[in-house]
């Protein structure tokens, strides 16, 4: 199955209030970008992953050095309160910190992915690019075991999320992520092409909005060279647990809502 088919006008991006009685510190950053040239990085974005990537293999750390991250601890707590093991499964930012804290360099897959990898290595946070081509309505939510969810890079083995489990799910029932941020699905891959996308940031501890808002402000500081600069924002948390964002036109056009 290939990139989702597109006609979408508006994007409802929603947390369940289930997610916030479980997680109550829970905060979701998202930046919405209507139109977007995915590309290979520019010097720039490489510029960003590799500082990022040096900084922490300056910073010496060992694995638990890498969980004991005040964002990363967090998350590590946020899973075992849903009932997943952090050891088996950690969260995206520590997965990709515990590779570079060894030594090695992450893959360079495009302008966005790169993007997004530098900020969370630097942020210690999970950040991620999604293609919402065609998606209406994404609800983080606790799974009711129906969803289909197709792994990255093999969309021909469906899999179905565990009841309660939490996940990015859209209003026709699929589910884009596994265990909250530690998989992303293959629908919503950032690959080359022209795309809409969604951009998101996720902390777990108090005081954790602040570091959402900057890690957010480094995205659309650097969209400002990837794209025209069209795009919205919104932070949702327990205060503000919704966001109707503009993901206008076709893909292929440069109509849009300017933040």
């Amino acid at each position: 199955m290939t990139q989702l088919s597109d006609g979408a006008d508006t994007l409802t991006v929603r947390i369940d209030d289930r997610v916030l009685t479980a997680v109550p510190d829970y905060v979701l950053g998202v930046l919405a970008v209507p139109t977007v040239e995915v590309a290979p990085a520019p010097p720039a974005v490489s510029a960003l992953l590799t500082a990022a990537e040096d900084a922490l293999h300056a910073a010496g750390l060992d694995k638990a050095g890498v969980a004991g991250l005040p964002g990363i601890a967090a998350w590590r707590e946020a899973y075992r309160t849903v009932g997943v093991n952090p050891n088996r499964f950690p969260c995206a930012a520590e997965s990709i910190a515990r590779r570079v804290a060894k030594g090695d360099r992450l893959p360079r897959i495009n302008a966005l992915v790169d993007l997004c990898n530098a900020v969370s290595l630097d942020a210690a946070l999970p950040v991620a690019s999604c293609a919402v081509d065609g998606i209406t309505d994404l609800v983080v939510r606790p799974a009711d075991g129906t969803e289909t969810f197709l792994p990255l890079g093999a969309p021909d083995a469906p899999e179905r999320p565990e009841p309660g489990e939490v996940v990015y799910a859209d209003a026709d029932g699929r589910a884009h992520s596994r265990r909250w941020n530690w998989r992303q699905g293959h629908l919503v891959r950032t690959e080359a092409g022209r795309h809409r996308l969604l951009l998101t940031v996720e902390s777990a501890h108090p005081g954790g909005r602040s570091e959402v808002v900057d890690a957010l402000a480094r995205l659309a500081a650097a969209l400002n060279d990837l794209s025209d600069g069209t795009r919205q924002e919104a932070v949702l948390d327990a205060g503000t647990t919704s966001a109707v964002l503009r993901i206008a036109g076709p893909v292929g056009s440069d109509s849009g809502s300017r933040s």
